[in-house]
């Protein structure tokens, strides 16, 4: 039986894929929140990282990591900026003095109060082109997406796992 003849090879094939769309929009996502946040120099790790520590204090950033699905090596930057910008700090585990615990400080609650206008912004921004339809219709594929393929990711979201630990699931 004969193969199917490969398409062409072509930017056009490229512009239409899939990875290359979400890679698009990410980008195109991130620029909208730096543009809407910029008054607070967060980036949207950074705020992602704030909001799970605000949500489950005494979160370790291996459960963060869990949580925000963000590869663990990199996310020790993300926290040391946030604690050089003095909006999160450190304090040894009670069981485990090796084990650092993530608390917000008053800053960083000072900070989540503030940029939540920006970031519903930012939010909005990236769907405001789509009829309200369309936004709903999107939004519940592009979850949909993510939960199935949530095990292909470098980085799985792991949230309920990582809570169960900390015996705060939600």
């Amino acid at each position: 039986m004969p193969s199917k003849p490969s398409p062409p090879i072509t930017m056009d094939a490229v512009y239409a894929a899939p990875g290359y769309l979400f890679r698009r929009m990410q980008q195109i996502a991130v620029s909208i929140f730096m543009e809407e946040c910029k008054a607070f120099d967060l980036t949207p790790v950074q705020y992602a990282a704030l909001i799970a520590i605000h949500t489950h204090p005494g979160i370790d950033a291996t459960r963060l990591s869990a949580v925000i699905a963000f590869d663990r090596s990199t996310l020790g930057s993300v926290i040391e900026r946030l604690q050089a910008k003095d909006f999160v700090e450190r304090k040894p585990a009670p069981e485990d003095k090796r084990i650092k615990l993530l608390y917000l400080t008053k800053p960083g609650a000072a900070i989540l109060r503030e940029i939540t206008p920006a970031v519903e912004r930012a939010q909005a921004r990236m769907l405001e082109p789509l009829k309200p339809t369309e936004r709903k219709a999107l939004m519940g594929l592009m979850s949909q997406l993510v939960d199935l393929n949530n095990e292909a990711s470098r980085v799985p979201l792991r949230a309920e796992d990582a809570l169960e630990h900390l015996g705060k699931a939600g």
